[in-house]
């Protein structure tokens, strides 16, 4: 079988780095990298990526032994209808370790086509490192390392305006580029770069909050064979992903002028103000994933298309989202309606195995952040409480007894919690169980006794789970409190 590469697929002409991709994972392979070529196919955007290895372990040497080439198998569901296709992803013109050839890195900083500096370093690669300086050949940090090539391209251009960058982190923390902004600034200023430099920082360079949302399983290491037969050459950086996209950045006219993708089949939104769509995310996916966990684990299913396929605990999680969860948000309906479809879709993807023991991880904050938040504004629209979001609240608390039937349940938490836990299941009454959970404010960060109704619905539920189990419990309570 032939290598991969430029002169045996005959994709010899290099393109113009426009970007510099901070990662080489399988994440911004799947997403950044796959998004460029689409504008590059569709828009003629002529645009090539120099990727950076954030640390010092990783895979720019096979991404350069493949002279940046690599296949991205798209596999997954889409208005009911399974897809699965591929495509050779063309457009990484080099690979640079900045822990081997310094450099090399702080070269691209003379790039005169740059534009763009994306990155996904992981929630902890936008951190401040009070060891990292200036004389390092690399820094330690993410940020630290982009601070020196921006000082770089500064220097070199001579604070020209028009060599300023757009900067867009991926990394999954809100606020990502202000986060980002704020530390290279501390840099600039620790480090004593100048006030023209500082200056060039924020009137030059723009930082825009992302979101981004696709899921990446990465290299099919379990089922390689069978990808292998779909290829005429050895590709040692497969990468796998679900078809669908979404990528919403904080921007104005002038961004969406440098980034036409509306000329591209791709969900990419440049909007103003972000937030109302990671809050839709938020409570929509990761809130249906956190919801149904520990009532479908008590039920019997062990993943996520098992869930949504049964006839009992699939209803009862489509209530929950499109009569409950939409019912608090802000967004249009219809748009309301069309993501929570291609979540389902999502849910229900033959080609990812997402087992509830994996999402079961820190269950308590994430019901605080992804489920308590609508089901408050539930009751507070509707003065009764959600059915459904209520009784996987009450779910969750008999999840974190600990066992079930006989069998020991898949709790993965702080010891600060576990124990709580520990301790509050040593009551024999439900209703003083019910309060003492409540109350936990550092649970919940407020007293929920103090929420109409709910405390009542609450001690209902869990009565009715422990004497009848999650379906006919669910039966009688749903005919309590509907």
């Amino acid at each position: 079988m032939k290598k991969l590469n430029r002169k045996n697929l005959h994709f010899e002409n290099k393109l113009p780095i426009k970007i510099i991709q901070f990662g080489e994972g399988n994440f911004l392979r799947a997403f950044v990298g796959y998004a460029f070529q689409q504008l590059n196919k569709k828009a003629d955007y002529n645009a090539g990526i120099a990727v950076i290895q954030p640390i010092e372990k990783g895979l720019v040497n096979v991404l350069n032994k493949q002279d940046g080439l690599y296949t991205l198998f798209l596999n997954g569901v889409k208005n009911g209808k399974e897809i699965q296709t591929k495509e050779k992803i063309t457009n990484v013109v080099k690979g640079i370790n900045p822990y081997t050839n310094f450099k090399e890195y702080l070269q691209l900083a003379k790039e005169e086509d740059l534009e763009f500096i994306i990155s996904n370093t992981t929630e902890a690669g936008i951190a401040f490192d009070a060891s990292d300086s200036p004389n390092m050949e690399p820094p330690n940090s993410f940020p630290a390392k982009l601070t020196l090539l921006l000082f770089k391209r500064f220097k070199h251009f001579k604070g020209d305006s028009k060599k300023g960058l757009a900067i867009i982190p991926c990394e999954l923390i809100n606020y990502n580029a202000d986060n980002l902004k704020d530390i290279i600034l501390k840099y600039t200023e620790t480090w004593k770069l100048g006030e023209n430099f500082k200056n060039w920082i924020i009137k030059h360079n723009t930082f825009h909050n992302t979101l981004v949302d696709r899921i990446v399983p990465g290299y099919p290491k379990d089922q390689i064979e069978k990808y292998n037969t779909q290829l005429d050459y050895q590709d040692d950086l497969i990468v796998t992903a679900e078809p669908f996209f979404l990528w919403v950045i904080e921007g104005g006219d002038t961004l969406k002028e440098k980034l036409p993708f509306d000329k591209t089949d791709l969900d990419v939104k440049i909007v103003n103000n972000m937030q109302p769509f990671r809050t839709r995310k938020v409570r929509i996916l990761n809130g249906a994933h956190t919801a149904m966990v520990p009532f479908s684990i008590l039920y019997g299913n062990s993943t996520v298309k098992e869930t949504i396929e049964n006839d009992f605990t699939g209803k009862f999680i489509k209530k929950a989202v499109y009569n409950e969860i939409l019912e608090t948000l802000d967004l249009g309906k219809e748009e309301l309606q069309s993501f929570a479809d291609e979540v389902f879709d999502r849910f229900r993807n033959p080609f990812i195995k997402h087992n509830l023991s994996s999402i079961a991880l820190n269950s308590i904050s994430k019901f605080k952040v992804r489920v308590l938040p609508s089901l408050l504004k539930y009751i507070e629209l509707n003065n009764k409480i959600p059915v459904h979001l209520t009784y996987s609240f009450a779910s969750l608390l008999r999840f974190y007894k600990g066992d079930w039937n006989g069998n020991k349940l898949p709790i993965q938490d702080s010891h600060e919690i576990i124990d709580a836990f520990s301790k509050i299941w040593t009551l024999t009454n439900t209703s003083k169980i019910t309060k003492v959970v409540l109350k936990n404010q550092d649970f919940w960060g407020q007293d929920l006794n103090l929420i109409k109704g709910l405390p009542q619905a609450m001690t209902s539920a869990l009565e009715e789970i422990e004497q009848n189990g999650i379906e006919q419990g669910f039966i009688n309570f749903k005919k309590k409190f509907k």
